[in-house]
């Protein structure tokens, strides 16, 4: 039997005692059956999802490893999205606190480039990016990975979904033939199998069941024609009201379509799809996550590598023809001690996709009908909170606690009032409780020199303005 603790590991004490005070107290499935073969320096080809513990599992491995007195790049981890990547470099930050002065360096497309060009130049252990932005670097020749020991392509069948693989295989050849090669997949299908064969030497293979816990999860299908569907998606949200959710649509259309339709009855909802720029994007997911914006619509991938904590409900807005895709959906609500709701709704076209998860789940779903739910004009209840825009971030030497201790002050907010804080290069984005948001607005601005859209944070004055779903 394998055991599930971190001490039955080849660590340091100093390691063991970080993971300890960072709360990983047992291994998950993922990391109990990946981490000794990972440790003993094998390839790896492991199959979970987002919410499995993966970064865990490859990031234990790399530091495990690391010199940090030997200044070049010696791991390198390839994300599909942003998102993903600046999530994967801050879990490796967390791990590395007992390893020394680990640098962690994220190269991602939507930042400009001289300032990584530039931090390049004063070095970096682990370089965390996207496969586009890693192959730029290499082109200008400001990036080296001549000296890279461990390689980890994270989420390897999204990143060739999205189209990466020239680029992948770019990276690949410019990395030593010597080296570790972990492979981490939702899905890993015959097609990808065959597209990463010649990157992996022997590899052990792990796969992590995708199911669900029935127990955390009420899955809920619904039957609808072949139209109405945006006003099924509405009824839903209308009656069961949850504060947070994401619905998936299969196509960019289709998403711009719900929310547009979504926003007529008064749902607080915005779109996200592949071809946003990375400033709209950005902005999206901060507003989705501090609550500014109730709904979420998104394509599957567009949506990769997202992990929305708490979030409440997923709706699939249509029957996703791959399973593996509807598991990963539906498992993207109930995380942790949370409990979830996945609404699925189906076309009569649509059965014979219902068959295939019955078949995977091993038991058959629970239909409903659409008709039995609260029809009362949807009820719709306004987002929580609403952002405030600061045009000052990073650049400016804003920090949180300026921001925190300013709306605290002068604008007369509770701790409680105020929501998450997002300092960005160049713009600072606050949640704040929508019932006192412009109260608090006029406050910061009463008697500004400047005008009534700017307010005093850390002595200085910087224009702001809301924004909302």
């Amino acid at each position: 039997m394998t055991s599930t603790s971190f001490a039955s590991l080849p660590l340091t004490p100093a390691f063991l005692d970080n993971l300890d005070s960072l709360g990983y107290k047992e291994m998950t499935t993922i990391q109990a059956q990946s981490l000794p073969s990972v440790l003993e320096g094998r390839d790896l080809i492991a199959q979970a999802k987002t919410g499995s513990g993966k970064t865990a599992a490859f990031g234990i491995g790399i530091l495990a490893k690391l010199n940090p007195a030997w200044f070049a790049v010696q791991a390198l981890v390839l994300c599909p999205t942003r998102e993903l990547a600046d999530q994967v470099a801050n879990e490796l930050r967390r791990l590395a606190r007992s390893t020394g002065n680990v640098k962690v360096l994220v190269l991602t497309g939507g930042s400009p480039m001289r300032p990584q060009i530039a931090s390049l130049e004063h070095g970096a252990h682990i370089i965390v990016g996207t496969p586009g932005r890693v192959r730029d670097h290499l082109g200008r020749e400001t990036l080296d990975l001549s000296k890279v020991g461990t390689l980890v392509l994270d989420e390897a069948d999204r990143m060739t979904d999205m189209g990466f693989y020239d680029e992948i295989a770019g990276i690949v050849s410019a990395c030593p033939k010597r080296r570790q090669t972990l492979l981490f997949s939702a899905t890993y299908p015959d097609d990808i199998r065959r597209a990463t064969d010649d990157f992996l030497v022997d590899p052990v293979e792990v796969t992590v069941e995708a199911q669900h816990d029935n127990d955390k999860i009420e899955q809920l299908f619904f039957e609808i024609g072949f139209d109405g569907r945006n006003d099924a998606v509405a009824r839903l949200l209308g009656h069961y009201k949850p504060v947070s959710a994401i619905a998936f649509c299969n196509t960019k259309v289709q998403c711009r379509e719900l929310v547009e339709s979504l926003q007529q009855k008064g749902f607080s909802a915005m779109a996200l799809y592949g071809e946003l720029e990375q400033r709209e994007r950005d902005e999206i997911l901060i507003l989705f996550a501090n609550r500014s914006c109730s709904v979420l619509v998104a394509t599957d991938v567009a949506a990769r590598g997202l992990d929305i904590p708490n979030l409440e409900a997923v709706i699939n807005v249509d029957v996703s023809k791959d399973t593996e895709v509807h598991i990963h959906r539906v498992g993207r609500t109930g995380r942790g001690d949370e409990q979830g709701l996945a609404l699925s709704l189906c076309a009569p076209n649509e059965k014979k996709w219902v068959k295939l998860i019955e078949e995977y789940q091993g038991q058959p779903v629970e239909w409903f009908d659409l008709k039995s739910l609260d029809d009362n004009e949807y009820g719709v209840d306004p987002a929580p909170m609403m952002t405030l825009v600061i045009s000052g971030g990073k650049k400016d030497k804003l920090r949180p606690g300026d921001v925190l201790g300013a709306l605290t002050g002068d604008a007369g907010l509770s701790k409680e009032q105020v929501g998450k804080i997002n300092v960005t290069e160049f713009q600072t984005y606050v949640a704040i409780d929508r019932r006192v948001a412009y109260d608090a607005f006029a406050n910061l601005s009463k008697g500004n020199p400047l005008g009534g859209d700017f307010g005093a944070f850390k002595g200085r004055n910087f224009k702001m303005r809301f924004i909302d779903a």
